[in-house]
């Protein structure tokens, strides 16, 4: 099992821009040196708790400071950008990575953006398809381009001058394209069926019960066998809120308690997914559980591992015997209220707890 790690990234929106930005470089900075093989990074564009409105423009600062981590956008939501941009963009930071980039897509889920780029009314879905393609396309055929869709059109037929170069988009340094990942939330998920059948790999949620990323796996191998291909378990990422702590004090306090970076990120996310989306279904194990019940005390305990080095190995290996073998385990990062802690516990989730566990596997 490989560690790697995302982040939303979710921070108080009293907190400075400029220092949240600040600390979530450092994060990743300190992943690529303790060895994390990935670190996914999301964007939303109305939203000051999450205030990176561009993953594309923060991964570029961190493509020529990291030496080893692979640097993935998580996600470019395709429905709120022109595909021409986004192949141009993304072509340009795999080359400032040198071949490090995943590309990471989704619909976008945050409903503001949705509202924001007057998408209320659209099927995200289909638009993010048809954009896919037609950066598909841009990567892989010759200029000049003549794409048109229900959404989009790209053309540089009447102004291109091909023997300058003009009209024509950089291809990226990854050949034919970098690799491609989906985000995974809906149980039971189609959209994981079908990105399979394309050859795009799952990052399950870390907000999901294991339960609903249990039911990840099998329509991924659905897609996979549909066009005559196996799946295989370590193209599988799952992310998960995970807290490592010296002591049983910190671990309780700080990944547990109701004052701690967890409790706030759950908060948040709760009253967006349940009172703002009507997604309560992702954190009942039984959809007659009414909503009352889906507390943050239980959303805590049942979602967030914490703990000492040996109880985090525990619960990981509890945890991977409720969902099935995968490939990459995505630590999920939180806002440093104390940054010690915060460091600590991804030092000690490189060194001793991942170890331990692929010890544990055999492996």
């Amino acid at each position: 099992m490989k560690l790697g790690m995302f982040m939303m990234p979710l921070h108080p929106p009293g907190r400075r821009l400029s220092d949240t930005l600040k600390e979530d470089r450092e994060a990743i900075l300190l992943a690529d040196r303790l060895g994390y093989s990935e670190a996914f990074v999301g964007e939303h564009v109305s939203d000051v708790a999450e205030p990176i409105s561009s993953c594309v423009a923060f991964l570029a600062s961190l493509a020529y400071e990291t030496t080893q981590i692979r640097l993935g956008t998580g996600t470019v939501n395709l429905p709120n950008n022109h595909p021409a941009m986004v192949a141009a963009q993304v072509a340009m930071l795999d080359h400032m990575c040198e071949g490090r980039l995943i590309f990471g897509i989704s619909p976008g889920g945050l409903m503001s953006d949705v509202e924001l780029f007057g998408n209320l009314d659209r099927d995200r879905t289909e638009m993010l398809v048809e954009s896919m393609d037609m950066i598909l396309d841009i990567w892989t055929k010759e200029a000049p381009y003549e794409l048109k869709g229900k959404y989009w059109s790209v053309s540089t037929a009447k102004t291109g001058i091909p023997e300058i170069g003009q009209g024509k988009i950089v291809k990226p340094f990854q050949q034919p394209f970098p690799p491609v990942v989906v985000t995974a939330v809906a149980p039971f998920s189609k959209g994981v069926t079908e990105a399979a059948k394309r050859g795009w790999q799952p990052i399950s949620a870390n907000f999901l019960l294991p339960k609903w990323v249990a039911s990840h796996w099998p329509k991924y191998v659905e897609g996979r066998q549909a066009v005559g291909q196996e799946a295989h378990p370590r193209e599988w990422r799952v992310a998960k809120s995970i807290f490592v702590a010296d002591n049983d004090r910190d671990a309780r306090e700080y990944g547990k308690g109701p004052n701690g970076p967890y409790a706030f990120y759950f908060k948040q996310l709760m009253r967006k997914l349940i009172v703002g989306g009507g997604r309560s279904n992702l954190f009942k194990p039984d959809q007659d559980m009414p909503d009352s019940a889906v507390t943050l005390e239980y959303a805590l305990d049942q979602l967030v591992i914490a703990g000492t080095v040996n109880d985090v190995v525990d619960q990981l290996l509890a945890f991977r015997d409720q969902i099935g073998d995968f490939g990459t385990l995505l630590y999920a990062c939180h806002d440093w209220i104390d940054p010690a802690l915060g460091k600590r516990s991804m030092e000690l989730m490189a060194t001793e707890v991942l170890p331990r566990v692929n010890q544990a596997l055999g492996r």
